[in-house]
């Protein structure tokens, strides 16, 4: 399953309001959004009074963020078993220093 940078990014913002947002059910003609349609930032609505609406750029940007610091962690992470092997480890000592194959 695909995580969901959308709602991770959504949860660094209004941090004190806990759950501030729910996605729209209806646009503004009264028809439904379908489900697979619904959870876009143009359909977010806020549901916690004194809860403010982030920029869609300001979300965008936390998105890039948190996409940007997975890329790092694997890249690190790939860079110590390297590290390891370059030392002399095995991969089964590898793996059962840090758990990675």
């Amino acid at each position: 399953m695909a995580k969901d940078y959308l709602q991770l990014a959504l949860a660094y913002f209004n941090t004190d309001k806990g759950q501030w947002y729910a996605w729209e059910k209806e646009d503004n003609n009264g028809d439904k959004i379908p489900n697979s349609e619904r959870m876009q930032y143009q359909h977010i609505k806020i549901i916690k009074e004194g809860a403010t609406m982030p920029s869609e750029a300001d979300v965008n940007a936390k998105i890039q963020e948190l996409k940007d610091a997975e890329t790092q962690k694997a890249n690190d992470k790939a860079s110590g078993k390297a590290k390891l092997k370059e030392l002399g480890l095995t991969d089964a000592q590898i793996e059962a220093l840090i758990g990675v194959k």
